[in-house]
């Protein structure tokens, strides 16, 4: 829970915790940031008509997801302590989550909010880390609070580089990540330049490796998916908590530069980080940075390209000096080419 962007806005009923949040909600979408909210209320909850349709069908015991022009709300039965299994599910859904209520819930980071004749929190509130009262800026003070654990948390995500190895490649004469470059082959030196920059690296697809790799992970494509996105989807459902670097195989010339400019991009409201050549056409999906709240989006792309029509994905050109990084080898006259401009 530690490691959830997760934040407690607590206190008792009057306190000023629904003015506070309301207050904060623009600044944190100007940002560029997807919030949800978590409201407790212990009274219960009236959020339809009785008679109405919806309620008819909810009273009935199905769950209803109720939709209108520019809205949607989904209304689900559950007992009152669903809190600890509903906020990762959102986490993975929203950059972060603002929890108003639930005082003595072990939250990872809460403030509270005093009313006018409290002059401490109660015990039962459980750790805190501010406790305001109503003539401090609490604006400033939950904003600020928020702004620097959110950057926080989020590092914390551990980095993972999934390496796409595909079938035989008869132009090239076999598999391509077994053909040589720079004294290794092509996989070799993928992992080697990769490895500093991240916590693991898998290989996505099942195929032959070198002798020096044989203990790298083999994960299987996702079966019925077509291209790379099935060896993606694969890595992210292995792992839906992590982050990922995805290279294919075919790119030997990657380099350290390269890592170092990609992955200064992603920030906190960037759910992926695909790369633009100055005079390409699209995006490059590979050699390129996806935040684990990506994975939601790849289940409905036809392929990674598709991800782009979601606005948390960033497009930045990449600096000419680098742009060799990102070039598929798919002939030998590719690779003769790459030869002779590594020995120049």
């Amino acid at each position: 829970m530690s490691d959830l962007p997760v934040f407690g806005i607590c206190g008792y009923s009057g306190s000023g915790k629904t003015t506070l949040i309301e207050a904060m909600i623009p600044g944190l979408k100007a940002r560029c940031l997807r919030v949800a909210v978590v409201k407790h209320d212990c009274h219960g909850l009236q959020i339809d008509c009785p008679g109405k349709d919806s309620d008819r069908f909810f009273n009935a015991g199905a769950d209803v997801l109720s939709q209108g022009p520019g809205q949607a709300f989904f209304r689900i039965h559950g007992p009152q302590d669903r809190l600890s299994e509903m906020l990762p599910h959102l986490c993975r859904r929203y950059d972060l989550v603002l929890v108003e209520g639930h005082k003595t819930s072990p939250l990872p980071h809460k403030v509270w909010l005093l009313g006018d004749k409290e002059t401490s929190p109660p015990r039962e509130a459980g750790q805190l880390e501010h406790a305001l009262a109503r003539d401090a800026d609490r604006l400033k003070i939950v904003s600020g609070w928020i702004q620097d654990h959110l950057a926080k948390i989020w590092r914390r995500v551990p980095l993972y580089a999934g390496i796409l190895v595909g079938g035989k490649a008869s132009r090239m004469g076999g598999s391509k990540h077994l053909n040589q470059f720079g004294g290794r082959t092509w996989m070799e030196q993928i992992v080697k330049t990769v490895a500093p920059f991240v916590s693991e690296v898998i290989c996505a697809g099942k195929n032959r490796l070198p002798e020096s790799l044989q203990g790298l992970p083999a994960i299987p494509d996702a079966p019925g998916v077509p291209g790379p996105l099935a060896g993606m989807l694969s890595a992210m459902r292995w792992n839906p908590w992590a982050s990922w670097l995805f290279v294919a195989c075919d790119m030997p010339a990657i380099s350290e530069a390269a890592l170092h400019w990609l992955l200064a991009e992603p920030r906190p409201g960037i759910w992926a980080t695909l790369p633009r050549l100055e005079k390409g056409n699209g995006v490059e999906p590979l050699l390129a940075h996806y935040d684990f709240r990506s994975g939601a989006l790849l289940e409905f792309c036809r392929c990674p390209a598709d991800i782009v029509r979601w606005p948390q994905v960033a497009t930045p050109v990449v600096p000419a000096e680098l742009e060799k990084a990102w070039q598929n080898i798919n002939t030998p006259e590719d690779l003769v080419a790459l030869s002779s401009e590594s020995r120049g």
